[in-house]
């Protein structure tokens, strides 16, 4: 396989994941239509086996090792890419073991354990459980499932992004999420292969905008720090191969603010009744949210809502202060 997924790829992938995973659907509010003036979708992996796109990318990936006779998988996760693959390993037999951050909430890191994963805490960045687990990894002979930065797991991401082509024609612009880059790498390779003149783009919290940097740099670019209520979203840098691949086909970057996220969360909530996750709202905050953005999106609009695993203890009591349902 190549350095990044192919459509050749993506369609493996899809038949892999055949009957194992969700086809989610793409959820439409006549309100939020009307509000915005534009046909807007939303594509509910919120629904999804684990509560997020991840288990595509997971499966796929371990589908692949259960076939090399590995012993286990081990992987570093944010909380969702956890869950995902605990839940793959215990599909094929394998045991899994999962490091997480010590600020992973702790509805994520529970559900890993009910998969039967061995869940490790350690640090807060990306590069500390990465190295602790390619660490057990070298102990275990266990293989390393990496969460983004992976061509079998993009091309797993990337059956998301047929799906929207194939369940709606009409499409003319997809809104994905951006942390490590493995989602609109898989989407954007599958999109622009089969249909090139759809727009994609890419939206990342304000205080982890290392895609965006990069692009004004010219080259990747690794932040010191992050900070955002969308957890699944702070790596510090793009992936060593997503990085070219959103060079490729990304055709813009946005930044959104935490109370566009809040006020999505409950927006969608409001008017769709889905719950999601911080991370998992970020896309529909580039679309539901005023500013210069807006220019950027056509008349048939999907956003990509990543994730519904929030932590209950994490969601106000009360709306933002600005936000109002629109009518």
């Amino acid at each position: 396989m190549t350095s990044g997924p192919t459509l050749e790829s993506i369609f493996l992938a899809q038949r892999r994941l055949d009957g194992l995973i969700h086809r989610t659907p793409l959820v439409r509010s006549q309100s939020i239509s009307s509000m915005l003036g534009r046909e807007v979708r939303f594509k509910a992996e919120n629904l999804q086996i684990t509560g997020s796109f991840k288990i595509r990318g997971a499966l796929n990936k371990i589908s692949e090792l259960a076939q090399s006779n590995t012993p286990g998988v081990v992987t570093a996760s944010s909380g969702n890419h956890g869950q995902a693959v605990a839940w793959a390993a215990r599909h094929f037999g394998l045991p899994a073991r999962v490091v997480v951050p010590v600020t992973a909430p702790a509805i994520k890191v529970e559900a890993a354990r009910s998969y039967g994963a061995i869940v490790e805490s350690c640090g807060s960045r990306s590069r500390e459980r990465l190295e602790r687990a390619q660490r057990i990894a070298q102990e275990t002979g266990y293989a390393f499932v990496p969460p983004y930065d992976d061509p079998a797991v993009m091309s797993g991401q990337g059956t998301l992004g047929l799906e929207i082509l194939s369940d709606w024609p009409q499409v003319d612009t997809v809104v994905v999420p951006i942390g490590g880059g493995g989602l609109i790498s898989g989407i954007a390779t599958a999109i622009k292969s089969c249909r090139p003149e759809v727009r994609i783009i890419g939206v990342e919290p304000e205080g982890a905008a290392k895609a965006t940097l990069s692009r004004q740099a010219g080259r990747r670019v690794e932040l010191a720090s992050t900070a955002s209520i969308a957890d699944g979203l702070i790596t510090l840098a793009l992936g060593h191969l997503t990085y070219p691949i959103i060079e490729r086909y990304v055709d813009d970057l946005v930044t959104v603010s935490e109370t566009a996220i809040q006020e999505s969360l409950w927006l969608l909530m409001a008017r769709l009744k889905m719950v999601v996750e911080p991370s998992g709202a970020a896309a529909a905050a580039c679309v539901l949210t005023p500013g210069p953005h807006q220019a950027l999106l056509g008349q048939a609009v999907v956003a990509v809502l990543s994730g519904g695993n929030v932590d209950p203890a994490q969601v106000p009591a009360t709306p933002p202060p600005e936000f109002k349902i629109p009518h």
